[in-house]
């Protein structure tokens, strides 16, 4: 009996000593300041009319603005906080499309912490808003059947490299054996073959056509355009000015050679296309423009369908083209304009309305008219930006393989 109450006695203090331990706890924890916690922060919050509003709590920040690229000058917003030192700025209302935006909190450039939703634009990443609307719509995953993306590694003789390229297969190809037509797509200047999936949403572009029965079932290839890399970096923080992953040797304009010499070999090999000129085209961006103008001019025989986005090759760019000469670019262009129609099926030339190229792209379309070369131009709101370019694609990709 002695011994049973000295177990009691044992568990009794064991008890005591845990509640004490407990109450220790909870003091110590109602002694701590309490930071106010904003899990349901709604940042970006679009409104019913298309306004659209940002948030960010910062108890210590003396200054936040937010920027996107709804502005053509990037012009930012001041933001302003109230009692529980959250931030916030409204905006709008915005024509619907997808727009990328930043804060700036005392001079320092940060995505939105509370939207999971960003994408790298060359060396910086930036936070995503979609105001909806027939266009933005066009750039989301719809219920439709979707295709798929491929990066390849491919081997590249004229580059002197294995080099990668970012390949989409329209919707059904794995479970055919049809054949399609190929677009060759190019990405501007210091990007990579990630941007026109990333930034450009050519697939969900495509996809979305297709099933509209807008744009035919067709390949997409986006290779690396750049004359010093392989391949987009994937491990490590690409830096301004940096070569790819992994480096390679400067080559010039082989670029444009290796896309009719290593590119459509490897992809006439490997993937079910369609041959002959007619069921190829090329087109590209800013320097992916002047590219494809380059390859497709010069290799009638395998494209018929060229497309020059924003291209500085004509012009407007400070330090850069001023001088078009388009006999001395592409020989016999103009001279025997009627051998190129009969080649071509469309040469498609675009430009955004604000950008300072515009008028240098508008002056050589009308120079190919007046010289008998037959082209199509449109001009697009916007900038040197990828809303111009989404645009431009969703414009090009009907017009193809008819």
């Amino acid at each position: 009996m002695k011994d049973k109450n000295i177990d009691l006695k044992c568990i009794s203090l064991r008890l005591a000593n845990v509640c004490l331990l407990s109450l220790m706890f909870i003091l110590v924890l109602q002694a701590q300041p309490q930071r106010p916690r904003f899990r349901n922060i709604v940042s970006p919050g679009v409104l019913p009319d298309n306004k659209v509003t940002f948030r960010v709590y910062s108890k210590e920040a003396a200054s936040i603005s937010v920027s996107g690229d709804w502005s053509v000058t990037r012009e930012a917003t001041q933001m302003f906080k109230n009692d529980s030192s959250v931030w916030s700025a409204t905006i709008g209302p915005l024509e619907p499309d997808r727009y990328h935006y930043t804060f700036t909190i005392d001079g320092i450039r940060a995505t939105d912490p509370s939207n999971p939703i960003t994408v790298r634009d060359i060396t910086t990443h930036a936070s995503v808003v979609l105001v909806p609307g027939e266009v933005s719509e066009l750039y989301t995953v719809q219920n439709v059947p979707h295709g798929s993306i491929h990066k390849i590694w491919y081997n590249s003789p004229t580059m002197k490299l294995y080099r990668r390229m970012v390949i989409y297969t329209p919707p059904g190809y794995d479970d055919s054996q049809d054949k399609y037509p190929v677009l060759y797509l190019q990405h501007g200047g210091s990007v990579d073959e990630d941007a026109w999936t990333e930034l450009g949403r050519a697939a969900q572009i495509a996809d979305n056509l297709i099933a509209r029965g807008k744009a035919k079932p067709l390949i997409i290839v986006m290779p690396n355009g750049n004359t010093n890399e392989a391949a987009a970096l994937t491990e490590i923080p690409r830096a301004a000015g940096s070569q790819g992953f992994p480096p390679g040797p400067t080559t010039g304009n082989n670029y444009e050679a290796s896309v009719v010499k290593d590119i459509m070999p490897y992809v006439e090999a490997h993937y079910r296309v369609l041959p002959g000129p007619e069921n190829s085209a090329i087109a590209g961006l800013s320097m992916g423009g002047g590219q494809a103008y380059n390859v497709g001019l010069r290799n009638t025989d395998k494209f018929a369908w060229i497309g020059v986005f924003s291209s500085g090759l004509f012009g407007g760019v400070q330090g850069g083209y001023g001088n078009f000469d388009p006999e001395n670019q592409i020989p016999g262009l103009l001279s025997n304009s009627s051998s190129f129609n009969k080649s071509l099926r469309l040469l498609y030339i675009s430009c955004g309305e604000q950008d300072p190229r515009i008028e240098y792209t508008k002056k050589a379309a009308i120079l190919f008219k007046e010289n008998g070369l037959n082209n199509v131009f449109t001009g697009f709101p916007g900038q040197h930006e990828w809303r111009v370019w989404r645009k431009a694609l969703a414009d090009f990709l009907p017009r193809l393989f008819k």
